[in-house]
């Protein structure tokens, strides 16, 4: 296996002809995996640090899949005694069904199924922060940098977690969801998933080519990266 550049081979999430009980119990796993190897706790974290430094109402998930990364971050804001509004923008409409369930005691929360592109600029200028939990690394560079450029352009945060593509990361995802995984989608992405992720380096650069100014890349256990990009 080689992991000295980002792999350019799709996962089966990636398709558009999923069965949705293939896709619930994907979800499902997404959230034991988020929860038990670092997902979560990298996005929590890149909160925090926002919050200390900002003034935040307002977080955008794009990518929200199964909306547990938005479950936990609210968890997280009133805690904190932060009072933060949530809007979930996803392209299936089988993750906003499975999110409208997942976060139905969540008042402060608005989920969308569009292209983030789409999305209209009244809703925009109320967004402070864009969060993207295991999103960046389903697109290519030009559409990661066109996705900065697209936040930064509407003076909004970025606060994003991905995966550090690292040998014994692949190894031990393969591994270990050969043995525990239900899902067919998790058993072949996990470790696709790993080959499209990132070094440090090229996440620094995306974030230089986009045009932000003040920005950072902390690496998190378990094989995270926490980005971070400020206006």
């Amino acid at each position: 296996m080689h992991l000295k550049y980002r792999s350019g081979q799709k996962e089966f999430l990636d398709g558009d002809t999923i069965k949705r009980e293939d896709l619930f119990q994907n979800l499902r796993e997404l959230d034991f995996i988020n929860t038990h190897l670092g997902g979560y706790n990298a996005s929590r974290r890149g909160l925090l640090k926002l919050l200390s430094e900002k003034k935040i109402k307002t977080l955008m998930d794009i990518g929200f899949g199964g909306g547990d990364a938005i479950k936990q971050l609210s968890l997280l804001a009133k805690k904190n005694n932060a009072d933060l509004f949530f809007y979930g923008v996803d392209l299936k409409q089988d993750c906003v069904d499975y999110a409208e369930k997942n976060l139905f005691s969540m008042a402060n929360k608005k989920l969308i199924c569009a292209d983030y592109r789409d999305l209209s600029p009244d809703l925009l200028k109320k967004t402070d922060v864009i969060h993207c939990s295991l999103f960046l690394h389903h697109l290519k560079n030009e559409e990661i940098i066109d996705l900065f450029r697209f936040a930064r352009s509407n003076n909004c945060m970025i606060l994003a977690n991905d995966l550090h593509r690292n040998f014994l990361a692949y190894y031990s995802i393969k591994w270990l969801t050969a043995l525990f995984s239900r899902s067919y989608l998790v058993k072949n992405d996990a470790a696709v998933s790993v080959t499209r992720g990132f070094r440090k380096k090229e996440l620094l650069d995306l974030l230089e080519q986009s045009g932000y100014k003040d920005y950072s890349v902390t690496w998190s256990w378990a094989f995270r990266y926490i980005i971070l990009a400020k206006t």
